[in-house]
């Protein structure tokens, strides 16, 4: 069976959060949480572990993109 998966982003605006709110939230800074939604960089396990928890979604069903500049991996 598949798991219907959500982009980062859409994860975060279906939680009723900003960016900011996001950035906040877990001590980082606006840029980051922008960087990870576009795939500017990557996101470790654990801060993505914090955003699954923040965004009251697991971690399976949140759809990640893939780093700029890497095509197809």
């Amino acid at each position: 069976m598949t798991i219907p998966k959500i982009k980062l982003k859409a994860a975060r605006v279906n939680a009723g959060m900003t960016q900011e709110d996001a950035a906040k939230a877990l001590h980082r800074n606006k840029q980051t949480i922008v960087n990870w939604e576009t795939g500017g960089t990557d996101i470790k396990y654990h801060d993505l572990l914090a955003l699954s928890e923040l965004y009251g979604m697991p971690i399976e069903c949140i759809e990640l993109p893939l780093r700029k500049g890497r095509k197809g991996e």
